[in-house]
């Protein structure tokens, strides 16, 4: 009996992001396997991942952020997300995925050191 053959695999293509992004606010977004987020590295959100890593300084917090240790990033996509739903992302990570989390965090923290001050029209508008 012949075996079938294996179809190649049609190119992978980026599936549409499903969220608003204010990038002039320092959203980005984030896929965690089908479960699309929105993170933002607010202030007060930086504060509660900080407080609960029991970080140093901020150059701590970096570290740990962009390292995508396990509790950092565990953290990080609950605390940091503003859109999204948090819980099914969490239930789905896995550590294949902890390569764009390291992504989007560097891109939300780098909005605050780069000095970028965004566009206050288009963060008034999202308030």
């Amino acid at each position: 009996m012949k075996k079938p053959t294996k179809k190649p695999e049609a190119a992978k293509t980026e599936k549409p992001f499903p969220l608003p992004v204010n990038e002039a606010r320092g959203e980005v977004p984030l896929w965690i396997g089908d479960v699309p987020l929105v993170l933002a590295a607010e202030m007060g959100r930086l504060s509660a991942v900080s407080s609960r890593l029991q970080c140093k300084s901020l150059n701590d917090l970096f570290i740990r952020l962009s390292g995508v240790e396990a509790s950092a990033t565990w953290a990080a996509i609950e605390l940091l997300a503003v859109k999204g739903n948090v819980m099914k992302a969490l239930e789905k990570l896995q550590l294949r995925h902890f390569e764009a989390c390291g992504i989007a965090f560097n891109a939300i923290l780098a909005h605050h050191f780069d000095g970028d001050e965004g566009n206050a029209e288009a963060v008034d508008e999202t308030a």
